[in-house]
């Protein structure tokens, strides 16, 4: 039987899952075998020398940006609050650029005073995409699974379909898809290609029955692949986006308050380990490639 072929390059970590000065976290990430890592504005915005010298740290450190993160509630909004948040996207992919990273998310919008018409969310999306574009970089549009309208990845979809721009495409995120148990048959939907990132993390409960809940477990209590309840599901996500042809990149989007409270390199152990799971358990796929990290040597059949 062939296999596809496969390395840790496809994996990344998120800092948001370690806690401590970015420097600490990009070595963390590093000597676990990783070669990307998502970074966060305020990974930038928060070091004691300024934004510049967090970028520059990010460079010597050799990781690849897999993406830039996260613009929110920029689409829906008239008037003042538009303008304010046109500004703001701006500062984004200011940043975004000076990383070399060619994707910036934008999540869902939560806000009450967002509309909800689709024409108003294309239009905003395509200007957002317009302001990316000599840049270089793509909007990954994410549907949050409290989002006020936009809420499951397959709203998502039809708003990034219809806006139709060249450098626009879906952030996918599991998480939120398990929470509101959208059908993995709905994967169908999608162009692979427009896929400009996916993220992975599980939970610890079979089903979360308030919005409320939702939030609090997406923000402070997610796992890595492997360690939740749902790893059949997230087994069967992988292999079905694979079996579409998605070949890009996979980041672990693990917020977890206990992680914040363990040495980074224990961390960084545990995403390892995720990435051994997703890449030979599910995958199967093993890395004879030079100057490439193996995953765990394959047993004989």
């Amino acid at each position: 039987m062939s296999h596809v072929e496969g390395n840790m390059d496809d994996f990344g970590m998120d800092t948001i899952s370690l806690a401590g000065p970015l420097q600490a976290k990009l070595d963390a990430i590093r000597a676990a075998g990783f070669s990307q890592v998502m970074l966060a504005a305020r990974d930038l915005v928060g070091h004691p020398q300024g934004w510049q010298a967090a970028v520059q740290e990010v460079k010597n450190s050799g990781l690849r940006v897999t993406g830039f993160q996260v613009l929110r509630d920029f689409e829906g909004l008239s008037g003042h609050l538009h303008a304010y948040k046109v500004d703001i996207a701006k500062a984004m992919l200011e940043m975004c650029q000076a990383l070399g990273c060619g994707v910036m998310l934008a999540c869902s919008s939560t806000s009450s005073h967002a509309s909800a018409d689709p024409a108003v969310l294309v239009r905003d999306l395509r200007k957002l995409a317009m302001l990316a574009i000599p840049l270089n970089i793509k909007i990954a549009y994410e549907a949050l699974s409290w989002g006020r309208s936009i809420n499951e990845f397959p709203q998502a979809w039809d708003i990034i379909a219809q806006a139709d721009m060249p450098n626009l495409g879906l952030g996918f995120d599991s998480f939120h898809m398990f929470a509101t148990q959208t059908a993995l048959d709905d994967l169908e939907l999608l162009d692979p290609e427009k896929i400009l990132l996916v993220q992975l993390a599980d939970f610890m409960w079979n089903e979360i029955k308030t919005v409320e809940e939702r939030i609090s477990t997406a923000r402070t209590f997610r796992v890595f692949p492997g360690e939740g309840v749902h790893s059949e599901a997230l087994a069967a996500l992988v292999l079905k986006l694979h079996e579409l042809g998605y070949r890009g990149d996979y980041s672990f989007e693990v917020f977890n308050d206990d992680y914040q409270q363990l040495p980074l390199a224990t961390v960084a152990q545990r995403a390892r380990r995720a990435a051994l799971w997703l890449g030979e358990d599910v995958l199967r796929r093993s890395v004879p490639l030079p100057n490439q990290m193996r995953l765990k040597t394959r047993r004989p059949a």
